[in-house]
């Protein structure tokens, strides 16, 4: 299982390695904006919900990236001693400790060995990482470590796409079953999100406001912002 773990892990990197995005993920580009805006709006609402108070919350985020998740999560007041991101990659992992305070914890490497402490995470938080994914036992290792993390009570925070791109091999869609699978003893509550991004970034060379009226269309979303609750 551990060969198959590195092996997985090597595979994500050099699929990573060989990407080109080019601008396409950049802010300034209209669909990308209000996807990251919509997102947080709906991540806000079931943060709201939570007891407790953002400042006292401790929060893990796996494949953190350059950061952009763990600022957020500061400006809605975690305390940056109380919050941990996880990279895989040494290029992501050096932007988010150039832009993050100090007091953040980064770890670089595989999550799964991260060495967080069992129960010692309110929330555990994940964006697009178990699409890029592709073997069923290293994403069910994934999801075991971070339930492990998690406090009675506390829940994972997932976002991600639920179909396959037919264009990009290099990923593949979670759907609620499969969430349901990786994580049994978990509450499920779940809401569709995103304008699939193809159509986004075609509709929006139209017009910016053109998102918003395709979206409203609840089968051409694509992803899926879940909350998974740990029993207290």
């Amino acid at each position: 299982m551990n060969q198959e773990r590195q092996q997985e892990i090597a595979a994500i990197a050099e699929r990573y390695a060989r990407r080109d995005a080019g601008d396409r993920y950049s802010l300034l580009r209209p669909e990308v904006w209000q996807m990251l805006q919509e997102r947080e709006r709906a991540l806000l609402k079931q943060l709201a919900q939570r007891p407790g108070r953002p400042q006292d919350w401790r929060l893990t985020e796996v494949g953190c990236g350059a950061g952009g998740n763990l600022l957020e999560l500061l400006r809605t007041g975690f305390a940056p001693e109380h919050l941990c991101g996880i990279e895989l990659l040494q290029e992501r992992f050096d932007m988010a400790r150039r832009v993050l305070p100090p007091a953040v914890q980064l770890r670089l490497g595989d999550a799964t060995q991260a060495g967080i402490a069992p129960a010692s995470q309110d929330f555990v938080f994940q964006s697009t990482v178990f699409s890029s994914i592709l073997s069923d036992a290293v994403q069910q290792q994934l999801a075991d470590a971070m339930w492990r993390w998690l406090k009675p009570g506390g829940a994972v925070l997932w976002y991600d796409f639920i179909v396959d791109n037919p264009r990009n091999a290099d990923v593949r869609g979670v759907p609620l079953r499969r969430l349901r699978e990786l994580f049994p003893d978990g509450r499920v509550s779940s809401q569709r999100l995103t304008l699939a991004p193809p159509l986004a970034r075609l509709v929006c060379r139209l017009h910016p406001g053109a998102y918003t009226v395709f979206n409203s269309i609840p089968w051409l979303r694509t992803h899926v912002l879940a909350i998974l609750q740990k029993p207290e």
